[in-house]
């Protein structure tokens, strides 16, 4: 199992060498944000959402002393924005009151800010400060029960689980190059098996559209000829950028 998870892992390399976060940020902060403003909703639509957020409050100091309303309404279209406005306002003034405005570079510091688990501080560590970590998040977890990497629900024990297959040098590209996949090809109710590059080593292989033709007709983002999800992507990423809000939907 282990031999062939790192082939595995070999292979989506190849397949995704401009694999990155698909959320927009230029700092620690902004990176933070946006990873707390993705629960329960797309990267698309925080993407959208964030350049109005950070022009109306571009530092720690000026979102912890936003007036609540006012942030609710930008953050609106990425759902649950009053629980969201909450752990925004309580992160921002933790910042301010405890990090002197600094978003700190330890695990054990992230995960005491409100609205921050591990999955998010692993995504801000591992993306924002070069901190090698795994990011459970929907994705990674249907994606290594689908390869038999492990059958744990839990995402700390996933992670625990996938941590001791990998060096912790991979940890990092391993969770994009995953979460890519999960997205583009390997779908939650219908995974286009026909035209997933690493099927010979998938053990579910045929859970989804085995036809090549049908398969194809199901792939997303750059992969099916669409914009991706981010409204700047980095220099090497081969597909369109997504569209700002209200610009129409890819």
């Amino acid at each position: 199992m282990v031999r062939r998870a790192r082939r595995i892992n070999r292979e989506l390399a190849e397949v995704y060498p401009y694999a990155h976060p698909e959320l927009d940020f230029r700092n620690p902060f902004e990176l933070l944000v946006a990873t707390v403003l993705s629960a329960q909703t797309t990267d698309l639509r925080v993407n959208q959402t964030t350049p109005a957020l950070f022009a109306a409050y571009p530092t720690p100091e000026d979102m912890a002393a936003a007036v609540p309303e006012e942030m609710e309404e930008i953050i609106r279209p990425t759902g649950f924005f009053r629980a969201k406005t909450k752990s925004l306002l309580g992160l921002s003034a933790a910042l301010r009151d405890e990090f002197g405005g600094e978003v700190p570079g330890r695990l054990e510091d992230l995960v005491k800010l409100p609205g921050v688990g591990r999955k998010t501080a692993n995504v801000v560590l591992g993306n924002a400060f070069g901190v090698p970590g795994i990011t459970v998040d929907t994705h990674f977890g249907r994606l290594v029960r689908r390869w038999k990497w492990t059958d744990e629900e839990d995402p700390v024990k996933v992670e625990a689980v996938v941590a001791g297959i990998f060096p912790k040098s991979e940890w990092t590209m391993l969770s994009h190059r995953v979460v890519f996949h999960g997205r583009r090809i390997c779908h939650a109710r219908k995974p286009a098996c026909g035209a997933c590059p690493i099927a010979p080593l998938c053990p579910s292989y045929g859970e989804g559209e085995t036809d090549p033709e049908k398969a194809r007709k199901l792939l997303k983002y750059e992969m099916g000829g669409y914009p991706g999800q981010r409204l700047s992507p980095p220099a090497d990423y081969p597909g369109k950028p997504a569209p700002a809000l209200g610009a129409g939907q890819p």
